[in-house]
């Protein structure tokens, strides 16, 4: 009787202890698509390809104002001194030979190319697809930074849901050990019943403390995504859960996939660069012919400062015959670039098929898991019930309930993880084929 009471008084200690986790501090919540937005403002990644658009855009604008005459003005002033020996005029007055001279000019000058062996339409060109790259980028860039959003946010989701899962198995627990001292102290049970109880309690709260832990990992990271310091809480809705069609138009979703992904829009645009960068090579074996003409006016101290204009206009010529294999090295260098392009836009298309097959496979499997596991919660929690009603009558032990127990934690743990994985494979998807399924 003595080790019963001692067992007895632990037990209430424990259950009187201070909770191993004290209340969460309040922290700011935010929801998936205010998530998304604010971490395409602050991440280096989106910040970088919307720089590249601007820079694209304004290498198209210079491509263009190729096709233009350029226009100069300028100006000069002068003033010259000269020193040269006095001399004496008839009358013998003596004059200096001393000269000062003054003179202002201003010239305006144009000129434009006429022909250039084709290089203004390939640069063009170039810098056309290089923009529609950039664009592209910016895409794929926006939508890989949605897709680390949206999982980092699932994370800290599920990392929540996975604590109370945790928290209602303390629950369960405590109040078995509950029932086992009762029946302790009535004689009904053996003293193993309450030690297994207590055992099984101190479990769950350590899993409750990893699931704290893992929780503040998910949302201290979720916080740096979006640009905050600090934890940040995921606050869900129910949009977030509605499951795509049971039936995927599969054969729809691989062509479109080749036709929208991002990835394979920038490796495309890539390749019609390159295409452009090479007739850029190859206009250099073409002569090129320029119009040029200026416009000047000058005046001098000499006479006044009268204004005397002068015009001229030219044509020029210039064909480069041999410059020493110079083209040619140029030429095998954009076709080495353009081989590469081409082979990764092939291997774009065949990495996009390839991941959109096995992300289709993951979500039929997840859609699948989820409805075993909702089953399962179903299934665990009437058996969990039925074992306590055996044990209060004393036709079940210790060991059956505690198994229903761990039985439940582990559906409903199971039924977290599939899901947000679900939900994790879905949003793979979406950014495969560039648009929300």
């Amino acid at each position: 009787m003595a080790q019963r009471g001692r067992v007895a008084g632990v037990v209430v200690a424990v259950l009187l202890a201070p909770a191993v986790l004290g209340a969460q501090a309040e922290r700011p919540g935010v929801r998936l698509a205010e998530a998304v937005r604010l971490a395409e403002q602050v991440q280096p990644s989106m910040v970088q390809a919307r720089t590249g658009v601007d820079n694209a855009q304004a290498r198209l604008r210079a491509t263009t104002g190729a096709f233009l005459p350029n226009l100069s003005i300028s100006s000069s002033g002068s003033s010259s001194f000269s020193q040269g020996p006095s001399r004496v005029d008839p009358t013998g007055q003596v004059i200096t030979g001393d000269a000062t001279t003054s003179s202002v000019g201003t010239t305006i000058s144009s000129s434009i190319d006429l022909f250039t062996g084709f290089r203004r339409g390939a640069d063009r060109r170039a810098a056309i697809s290089q923009h529609t790259a950039a664009d592209a980028t910016l895409r794929n860039a926006s939508f890989q930074q949605k897709l680390a959003t949206t999982t980092q946010f699932y994370d800290a989701l599920a990392a929540e849901q996975l604590l109370q899962v945790r928290e209602a198995s303390v629950r369960r627990a405590e109040q078995q050990l509950n029932v086992a001292i009762n029946r302790l102290q009535a004689g009904a049970a053996t003293l193993s019943d309450s030690l297994r109880s207590l055992v099984t309690l101190g479990q769950a709260r350590l899993q409750l403390i990893t699931a704290e832990t893992q929780l503040a990992n998910a949302e201290a990271n979720l916080g740096r995504l979006i640009g905050r310091e600090g934890r940040v809480r995921a606050l869900a809705d129910s949009s977030l859960f509605q499951q795509v069609p049971p039936v995927l138009d599969t054969a729809g979703l691989r062509q479109e996939a080749l036709e929208n992904a991002p990835t394979v829009q920038v490796a495309t645009a890539n390749t019609h660069a390159a295409q452009a960068l090479l007739s850029v090579a190859k206009a250099a074996y073409w002569p090129s012919l320029n119009l040029g003409g200026s416009n000047s006016f000058n005046a001098s101290g000499r006479n006044d400062y009268q204004v005397f204009q002068s015009r001229s206009i030219s044509l020029s010529l210039s064909w480069q015959v041999f410059n020493r294999f110079s083209r040619e090295q140029n030429i095998q260098l954009q076709l080495s670039s353009l081989d590469v392009a081409e082979a990764n836009q092939g291997e774009a298309r065949r990495q996009v098929m390839a991941n959109l097959t096995v992300r289709l496979a993951e979500l039929q499997s997840a859609a699948l898991r989820l409805e075993i596991t909702q089953t399962s919660v179903v299934a665990a929690t009437e058996d969990l019930r039925v074992q306590q009603e055996r044990y209060r009558l004393g036709l079940a032990t210790i060991v059956d309930i505690l198994t229903a127990q761990e039985a439940l934690n582990q559906a409903e743990v199971d039924g977290v993880n599939a899901r947000f994985d679900y939900l994790r494979a879905k949003a793979q998807i979406e950014a495969l084929i560039g648009r929300d399924l």
